[in-house]
């Protein structure tokens, strides 16, 4: 297939507005579980990195909290792994000045009276250095911790400063299922109000998923359409080459399904399958998203299909499988590859199938989204019996690529240039993030966490879209709890999943893409 790349012009780069950034306003940044690997790879990487470009006021504080007593020693490993997870030069002079704003608090998450000595130590540091009551506490601990730090901070009144913010960023996942979720919603809005509240999906601090709303909204030709009048069906895939990665203890009570399609799958459907908001503010956009996931009818046990991966070759690796990880059951029934089918019952989608699919030791690495539109209604040109490899039109294939080669894609037919024959072959417009714009070495919680401290929710889940989604996947998690599957594992490490996944599309006349990643 031929591929005819796109990229942005010098002079439009030149002509992006430079300014008018929005800076949040002084504070204290909390994070429990700190010495964590979240924060040495992800979030303070991502801090720096909005240090570095002047986004973060003049006077502001990182608090790392941990059960560890890790002293003075905090703030060297933080500093490592802004050099080595950041893609940051040791030598970058910004980085003696950041690491200034970084300090340790030792506690435990259960013990409440450490909770008054933690609110004495952000006061005295707040005072100090001329930083005000905002208070941004981020909950990077495992879940079980999620509820009894929000209750200790409630009773410790630090959630309603006195003439300040404060604000809460839980790490998902939300729960365990819906009644977990409810559960914790309740328990964190009995200290928190919802509007303080911000549920992070990293998914959707990605560049090309916010990009997703730009294509549909600010490019006139596409939201037409974008409906069932001509599309034919959307296929969503997150694939992974990596396997538990020693995680066995929390995979082994999420699973696929749990881990990976009931939130940041349900996002990236929503933001394909929603109606164009009122505006880009978060009220709007969560309105338009949750619209979409209650119209989306129960899910039929017959349309969603599960796997387990077994040994393989990833990479040219042997690998090994699930039932031989570590920390994980010889006879698990978990499953590690989760497919199904949906369909969105309003006037734009009705009758479009969505497949969404993910796994673990999958072929390749990949998170893209492909909107197939319908054929032509008269394909005139197979009638030309051309031969060669050009025989027959393909349908036109937008292709939305989330990771790793993040870009965009449109595939169409195109005449070959021979006076032999009218003979049509497949071609790609092919636009590039890198090629485009320069590789960057954003985690995408970059946007999350300024978001946050602005206090801008447009890109956090709210708990009706939490508990929304899990009263969706409600019945088919309690229909697969209720019975180990037959037959695990059920496909090799290193192919594209069980053949049972084929079959759910075969049934509706439709095949899984493969081909995934840049061409």
């Amino acid at each position: 297939m031929a591929t005819m790349h796109m990229s942005v012009r010098a002079e439009d780069l030149s002509q992006m507005p430079k300014g008018g950034e929005r800076i949040p306003d002084p504070g204290v940044l909390v994070i429990f579980g700190a010495s964590g690997d979240l924060t040495k790879r992800k979030l303070l990487p991502a801090l720096f990195h909005l240090y570095q470009a002047n986004l973060l006021p003049d006077r502001f504080a990182i608090v790392g909290v941990a059960r560890r007593a890790l002293g003075d020693a905090f703030a060297a490993e933080m500093l490592a792994g802004i050099v080595e997870f950041g893609g940051v030069d040791a030598a970058d002079p910004k980085l003696a000045s950041f690491v200034e704003h970084i300090s340790y608090f030792p506690l435990h998450f259960d013990d409440p009276a450490h909770y008054a000595s933690l609110k004495a130590e952000l006061d005295r540091l707040a005072a100090e250095r001329n930083i005000g009551p905002g208070r941004l506490y981020y909950l990077a601990t495992a879940p079980e911790f999620f509820a009894g730090i929000v209750e200790n901070l409630g009773a410790q009144a630090m959630a309603q400063p006195d003439n300040g913010h404060a604000a809460v960023v839980i790490e998902k996942p939300f729960g365990h299922d819906l009644d977990s979720a409810r559960e914790l919603n309740q328990q964190v809005n009995a200290v928190f109000h919802e509007d303080q509240v911000f549920r992070i999906d990293h998914y959707l601090g990605k560049e090309t998923v916010q990009n997703l709303l730009v294509f549909r909204f600010a490019n006139g030709i596409f939201e037409p359409i974008w409906n069932r009048n001509y599309i034919d069906h959307v296929q969503i895939t997150v694939a992974e080459t990596l396997g538990v990665e020693g995680r066995g203890p929390f995979y082994e009570k999420a699973g696929a399904l749990r881990d990976v399609v009931q939130n940041h799958m349900m996002e990236l459907l929503a933001l394909v399958a929603l109606e164009p908001p009122s505006s880009f503010e978060a009220d709007s956009v969560r309105r338009e998203k949750l619209k979409v996931w209650r119209a989306i009818p129960s899910i039929p046990v017959t349309d969603a299909v599960r796997g387990q991966y077994g040994p393989g070759l990833v990479n040219g690796e042997r690998v090994i499988g699930y039932r031989d990880e570590e920390r994980v059951s010889p006879e698990s029934g978990t499953e590690t590859f989760a497919a199904l089918r949906l369909s969105i019952d309003n006037w734009r989608w009705a009758g479009v199938p969505f497949f969404l699919r993910a796994g673990k030791r999958l072929r390749k690495r990949a998170t893209e989204i492909s909107i197939q539109f319908k054929q032509p209604p008269l394909l005139i040109f197979n009638r030309l019996h051309a031969t060669g490899p050009c025989t027959e039109i393909q349908p036109n294939l937008l292709t939305i690529r989330i990771q790793p080669d993040e870009g965009i894609a449109l595939r169409f037919g195109a005449k070959v240039p021979t006076t032999s024959q009218m003979a049509v072959c497949p071609v790609n417009m092919d636009f590039d993030y890198a090629s485009a714009f320069g590789k960057s070495s954003a985690n995408g919680y970059e946007r999350l966490l300024l978001d946050a401290l602005l206090g801008d929710q447009t890109l956090f889940s709210h708990r009706d879209g939490v508990e929304t989604n899990w009263a969706l996947y409600k019945p088919l998690l309690d229909a697969w709890g209720a019975r180990t599957p037959d037959v695990f594992p059920n496909y090799f490490a290193g192919t594209w999943g069980p053949d049972c996944a084929i079959h759910l599309l075969e049934k509706t006349g439709h095949l899984w893409r493969n081909d995934l990643g840049r061409q």
